[in-house]
Formats: C-alpha cells, sequence, structure tokens
C-alpha cells in the first residue's frame, strides 16, 4: 500500500530541500471583515508559526515566507488566486476541515493539552483554524509520527518593523527585481551553518522594534568584532556541526540513517568547547546563550557506545552497531568470522582423505557452499557426495558437514543483520527523548551563527555600530549603499551621503536631480541602513543615530502589471494609497517619481498634494524621502516648514554633465534628460534636434493661457506648433510609401486614453508586422 505521499510541502528528503532555506507549508484561513488566519510549518524543521491579521499583513508575510506549498479551503480558491496568482504550488482541502472545533480539535489531541494558552495563541481562532488544517493534511499525506513539531509560536506583528510586499519587493531584501542583480541577503548572510542561513532569511524580513533586544544583538556583534579568535574557533565548531535542526527532525519521521545518527553524535559533541568558551566571554548575553546550550551527555556517549565511528548510510548492509555492545550479536559476528577458518579446515580434511590435490570450496547464490573437483579427480569423488552442478572441466559437489556449516553461516548473517535493525530501531526511540533539548541547541547555534556573520561582513566592508533610540530623528552621516558600494569597478568609489529626517524641522526631503544620478540609490541605502540597524546589524556609514522605525513603505522604479491589465500608474496608486492609509510619526517613507505613470500635469498634481498630506495630515509625521523629476515640486519648500529641497549635484563641463552623486540643499533646475540619452546611445542627430527644440520650448513658454495651476504656481503649456521646424528632416509620414501612410493613419485612429497595456502591445505587433510586410 501507500506508504508516503510526497508534495512540496511535506518533502524530507535532502535531495529535495534547500539547505539554506526553510520548506514551508502554509495554510491560509479567511475570516471575517478581510481578516485572516495564517500558519507556516517546516515539516523538515519542526518550525510551526501561526499569526492572523488583514489581508495584507497575510499577503506580506507569505511573500515573505516564499513557502513550497498553501493550502486552503475549497470554497476560498477565488479568494487565494487573486492575491497570489499562480506564484505557489496550492492544494485545496474540503470546507469542513476549516471549521473552528475541528481543526482546535486536532491542535489539543497534538499537543497533547487541554488548551492554548500555554502557546500563546488560545485567542486566536483564525490562526488556529490555519494551522489545525495543516496537521489534516500531514495526516492525509501519511506523515503521523510527528513529536520533532513540539510546539507552536505565535509572529507578534507587534514586534517587528512593519514592511508591506512592495517594500520587500522594491528594497530586494531577499530576492532581486533582476536576473543580474544582488539581494541584500547575499551581502548579509556569511553563516556557515544551513541552520544559521535559514534564520538568517527571517531576520532580515523580520527587523526588530524592540530597543533592548536590537541593543543586545549590537553588544554580541560588537564582541565578536573584537574578540577575532575566539570568534574564529567558535565559527569552526558551528561549521563542523552540520544541519542539527534537520538531523533531529528525521528521528521521528524514521528517516535519519547510522551515518546521520554519527554526525549527531559528532554535533553535541561541539556543544560543550561553543558553551565553554561563551560563558567564559565577558558579554552578559552570549553567556545567556551559554547557558541554554545543552551537552546531552548521555545521549552523546549513549550513541558512541552503540554505533561504530564510521558506519555505512544504509542499514541494511549491516557493521552499524559497534563490537561489544550486545552479545548475541557478538556471537553471531564470531560464527561468521570464524566461518573462513571452518571452511579451511573441510577443504583440507577432504584433500586429505580423498588424494584430489586440485579440490577447492566455492559457494554462489543458487545452492550455497560447494566442493568444486576438476574432470581429471571427479573418479576419486567418495559415494556420500551429492553431485549439484556438472561444468565443462569441472563438477560441483556438497556434503552434510558443508550444508550444516552453511546453514550456521548464512543463518548467522540474517540474524546479524536482523538484530542491527532492532538495536538501531531502539536507538533511534530514545533519541526521540531529545528532540526538544537538540531543537533548542540547534536554534541557540543558528543564532550565534548569524551574529558571527553580521561581525564578519561589518569588519570586511567596514560598518559603525548603529545608535538606536526612541527619537523621532534619523541621522545618517556619509552612509553607503551595503550592497551597490561591493559591486563598483576597480576604479570606482561609491560616494556617501549624509542624511538627516526629524519630525519637528526636516521631515520631508524633496530630491531632485537628473535620472541616473543616484536618487534611487540614495533613497534605498536610507531605508536599507535603517533596517540593518533594526536587525541587530552594524551598518554602513561613519555614524548612524536611527529613531526607532516602525513601518518603512516604498514606492519606487516603475512596474507595469500588464498580465492583470494594470497600468504603470495604476501599479503606482494601489502602492502609493496602501501607504497613505498607514502611516504613523515612526514611519518610514520612500517615494520616487510618484506620478511618472501619467500625464506630466496630472503627475505633478498628484505628488504635489500627496507631499502636502505627508506634511499636514494632522495625524502622523512620517519621514519622508521623496526624489523627483518635477522641479515645480522645489516650490513646496517656500509654503512648507518641515519640506526642504536637496538635489543630487552635477557638474557641466562644457556639453558634458558629470554626475557627483553628492546630495546638496537646494532644488535641481534640469533634469538633463537630454545628456542621458546621448549615454544612451541615441543618434547623434536626435540628440542635436532635442536640444534645439529645448532650447526654443525654453524661449517660448507661453503668457496666455495654463494648463493648470497648484497654489499659484503656473505650469506652461508650450505651444509646440510654435517651434521651428527648418532643420527637420522629411517626416516618414510625408514620404509617398503607402505603408507609412498606413502606420500613420492607424495611429491616429488610436484612442490611447481606453487602451490597456496589453491592447497597447497588440496594436504594436500589428504595426510591426507592416513594415515587416513592406521589407519583404
Amino acid at each position: 500500500g501507500v506508504t508516503e505521499v510526497v508534495t512540496p510541502g511535506v518533502a524530507v528528503d535532502d535531495k529535495l530541500l534547500d539547505h539554506k532555506s526553510n520548506n514551508y507549508l502554509a495554510s491560509v484561513f479567511f475570516g471575517r471583515k478581510g481578516q485572516v488566519g495564517v500558519s507556516f510549518l517546516d515539516i523538515s524543521t519542526g518550525e510551526f508559526l501561526v499569526c492572523e491579521g488583514s489581508t495584507a499583513y497575510a499577503e506580506k508575510l507569505i511573500q515573505s515566507f516564499n513557502p513550497s506549498e498553501l493550502i486552503f479551503s475549497k470554497d476560498r480558491r477565488k479568494e487565494v488566486e487573486k492575491l497570489f496568482g499562480d506564484k505557489y504550488y496550492t492544494f485545496m482541502l474540503d470546507e469542513w476541515v476549516y471549521s473552528f472545533d475541528y481543526t482546535r480539535e486536532k491542535l489539543l489531541e497534538h499537543f497533547e493539552v487541554q488548551n492554548l494558552k500555554g502557546f500563546g495563541i488560545e485567542e486566536m481562532e483564525l490562526g488556529q483554524v490555519a494551522a489545525g488544517a495543516t496537521l489534516h493534511y500531514l495526516a492525509t499525506t501519511e506523515n503521523k509520527n510527528l513529536r520533532h513539531i513540539n510546539a507552536i509560536s505565535r509572529i507578534q506583528p507587534d514586534r517587528y518593523v512593519w514592511l508591506d510586499r512592495f517594500t520587500v519587493r522594491n528594497l530586494e531584501l531577499i530576492h532581486s527585481n533582476h536576473d543580474s542583480g544582488v539581494p541584500l541577503i547575499k551581502i548579509l548572510d556569511q553563516t556557515v551553518s544551513s541552520m544559521g542561513a535559514r534564520l538568517m532569511k527571517k531576520w532580515v524580513v523580520l527587523p526588530l522594534k524592540s530597543i533592548p533586544a536590537i541593543e543586545s544583538r549590537l553588544d554580541m556583534v560588537g564582541y565578536f568584532l573584537d574578540n577575532a579568535g575566539l570568534s574564529g574557533e567558535v565559527e569552526q565548531y558551528i561549521q563542523q556541526m552540520g544541519d542539527l535542526e534537520r538531523l533531529i527532525s528525521k528521528v521521528p519521521l524514521g528517516k535519519i540513517n547510522p551515518r546521520e545518527v554519527v554526525q549527531l553524535k559528532k554535533a553535541l559533541g561541539l556543544i560543550n568547547p561553543i558553551k565553554e568558551l561563551l560563558l567564559a566571554s565577558d558579554n552578559a548575553y552570549l553567556a545567556k546563550i551559554a547557558e541554554g546550550l545543552n551537552p546531552c551527555r548521555m545521549l552523546k556517549e549513549e550513541i558512541g557506545r552503540q554505533i561504530v565511528d564510521d558506519p555505512p548510510v544504509n542499514l541494511a548492509k549491516g557493521g552499524v552497531i559497534a563490537d561489544g555492545f550486545n552479545a548475541e550479536l557478538d556471537e553471531l559476528r564470531n560464527v561468521v568470522q570464524n566461518s573462513e577458518g571452518l571452511l579451511e579446515e573441510i577443504q583440507k580434511t577432504e584433500v586429505q582423505r580423498t588424494g584430489i590435490n586440485s579440490l577447492k570450496i566455492g559457494f554462489n547464490n543458487v545452492f550455497g557452499y560447494y566442493l568444486e573437483v576438476t574432470n581429471k579427480y571427479k573418479n576419486q569423488v567418495p559415494p556420500e557426495w551429492a553431485r549439484k552442478q556438472t561444468l565443462t572441466n569441472a563438477e560441483r559437489y556438497i556434503t552434510d558437514e558443508l550444508k550444516k556449516l552453511e546453514a550456521r553461516i548464512l543463518g548467522a548473517q540474517e540474524k546479524i543483520l536482523d538484530l542491527e535493525e532492532q538495536l538501531f530501531e531502539q536507538l533511534v526511540l530514545s533519541l526521540a527523548d531529545y528532540i526538544q533539548p537538540i531543537q533548542h541547541n540547534a536554534n541557540l547555534i543558528a543564532r550565534i551563527d548569524c551574529l558571527l556573520s553580521f561581525a564578519r561582513v561589518a569588519k570586511k566592508n567596514r560598518y559603525c555600530r548603529p545608535k538606536i533610540d526612541d527619537s523621532l530623528v534619523i541621522d545618517i552621516k556619509q552612509g553607503r549603499h551595503p550592497v551597490i558600494e561591493q559591486h563598483m569597478g576597480l576604479d570606482e568609489e561609491y560616494v556617501p551621503n549624509d542624511v538627516c529626517l526629524d519630525n519637528e524641522e526636516q521631515q520631508i526631503l524633496m530630491i531632485t536631480g537628473p535620472n541616473m544620478a543616484g536618487k534611487s540609490a540614495l533613497l534605498r541605502q536610507t531605508a536599507l541602513i535603517c533596517l540593518m540597524a533594526q536587525m541587530g546589524a552594524f551598518v554602513p556609514a561613519e555614524s548612524a543615530s536611527i529613531g526607532l522605525v516602525d513601518k518603512v513603505f516604498t514606492r519606487v522604479g516603475a512596474s507595469d502589471n500588464i498580465s492583470s491589465g494594470e497600468s504603470t500608474f495604476m501599479v503606482e496608486m494601489n502602492e502609493t494609497a496602501s501607504i497613505m492609509n498607514n502611516i504613523s510619526d515612526r514611519s518610514l517613507i520612500l517615494l520616487d517619481e510618484i506620478g511618472r505613470g501619467t500625464s506630466t500635469y496630472d503627475g505633478i498634481s498628484i505628488a504635489w498634494s500627496i507631499a502636502e498630506f505627508l506634511h499636514s495630515n494632522g495625524l502622523a509625521r512620517p519621514k519622508t524621502l521623496f526624489a523627483t523629476h518635477y522641479h515645480e515640486l522645489n516650490e513646496l519648500a517656500n509654503k512648507f516648514s518641515r519640506i526642504k529641497n536637496f538635489n543630487i549635484a552635477t557638474r557641466e563641463v562644457g556639453h558634458k554633465v558629470i554626475f557627483l552623486r553628492k546630495l546638496v540643499p537646494g532644488g535641481s533646475e534640469h533634469s538633463f534628460g537630454i545628456h542621458v540619452a546621448k549615454m544612451a546611445g541615441m543618434p547623434r542627430s536626435i540628440v542635436e534636434r532635442a536640444a534645439h527644440i529645448l532650447t526654443q520650448l525654453e524661449q517660448k513658454s507661453i503668457d496666455n493661457g495654463t494648463e493648470g495651476t497648484a497654489d499659484g504656481i503656473k505650469a506652461d503649456k508650450p505651444r509646440t506648433q510654435n517651434i521651428s521646424t527648418e532643420a527637420l528632416q522629411l517626416s516618414i509620414f510625408e514620404t509617398v510609401d503607402p505603408t507609412a501612410g498606413k502606420i500613420k493613419t492607424a495611429l491616429l485612429d488610436l484612442n490611447l486614453n481606453s487602451m490597456t497595456p496589453i491592447d497597447c502591445m497588440m496594436k504594436l505587433n500589428e504595426l510591426k508586422k507592416l513594415l515587416e510586410e513592406r521589407e519583404k
């Protein structure tokens, strides 16, 4: 019958798992009023997490935890498809499974408790339903022995910085948005164990909001930095430890092999040296971690007593149980080991008795041991020998004595394998009693590994210790982008910048400057420095004083959601609306080129009103970096006291523009778009023509008509018909080419305002085909 059903979320085979990532099975339960319960279970480690909150919160968590499989009730298929599309492998369960009474009973039964108060989830009804449905699903996939899942923890939103799904994506914390890109995790994760690598991913997407918790991490990182010798020793021990967390989780699942049991013994042997090193340190936090480490000496000694030092992976090969552990096993092994001598004795006796000097004893799987006689001597064979096989040059015989010895030898070998299997299974059963202390060890070792990684990265990249306080000020001196600075050319050096934000005088920095000058990098580096500080890591700056941040919001870069028929502008407005509805005094907001997905005047109006709202909403003063190419927004600084103008400095040398990448006070007057076009390789004639048109536009701004105004600031609409066309070459539409005429007509007939991005792409493809037909 079926012994096991393997799906992506319940895989435990090492070949199917990424050793640096958790393999989560996520369960989602939709409650009333937009509330959702979510659970995450990694069956390969025993980690079981539960949370509840808004749909947006659930979506953000699922994106951050990136489960291998998502389960939900059949009647919620539309909601799941709307939220997640086809990003995850999914499985639908019957509606009755997601009932509160049934799922709660599953949890109480599994954890053998009367209530769930001890886990802190007694009041989390939605979360309980999601978690209980997970246990039901495991039972249907034949995963019945789950002793390593011995606790369930709640993810507490108030403990961590709020990062919505857009921010996790835009800041490229775990995954890059480009094939050749590098996410932050690649810089920070210098862990030497799989356990550490998995924990690091969680630390990166769940920065802390508790100052004492952050300071304790920073203290430990600082200690490791100052004590390189101790750090190196601890690191070496962790490196040899293997994946303690997944090793012990294989025990109840019956998946652990003899060699892995010996690795477990080796790992436990490394706990004590680490414990002693940390206890001897003068860091109270490290000493506290050390006190929690349990070397499990009795278990380590028992494994050493029962299992050989270098056993085979496959138990069926034998030679797993150590000599001297079991008297019956030793006796059986003695029979097998002495059998060679007994066989030689029989051969010697028969040679002397029969005079057949070429007589030899052999063995095959068909009829066991035999005596082989060449044809030359077959007439000398005694009558009591029984012939079993005739060959071209010889004959094979058996005797009663040989058969009796064979029965002893083969019986002993079979019994040895059976007995070794029994003894190994008994040992594995006894290992199950140590699941909790070993899981606790794994958790502490992973934590130490992450802190060592932070220290190593800080030393290598010249990071400083940030100061964390409960003020409302972010003051970064000579800050750098942690990813970009690591990927500069040999002759390039990252230009650091100062950023200061507060709630009283400098709440919003309106940053102008040309495209490619470094506005986006500056925005991202500020957020990354704040988040790294609250992860408990040192940061890429000369100094950094961070008033605790509770939420980070980003709206950076353009991203059409074409598959859903949503334009760049629609995506941008969705993300911006999410920000405006969730701000607080401790929020950090990054807005990059708001409004560029629509017409210039619509864009300016929206960007202006957003800046106004952030400044004067009367509820909160979120610290904001606002990068824009709308120079009209510089006027805001004259009207609102906490908005300050800055720009990314440039220098014009002749007809060239040099990007200085330095943030300086004051607004920028030019965007240097034509220069960027030149850098991109645009044909020289187009660049020169654009410069000519720009000069004319700047000279002939209209005085008698405006497209729109903002608080009296004119947004003049240039009369493009006044632009001279003398220098312009004959237009493609003024030729006698009939194909060009068709394209012109098609373009003039288009109503762009009513078209989706998909419609535009299809029309563009149609026009392209017209040109291709002409070329034929």
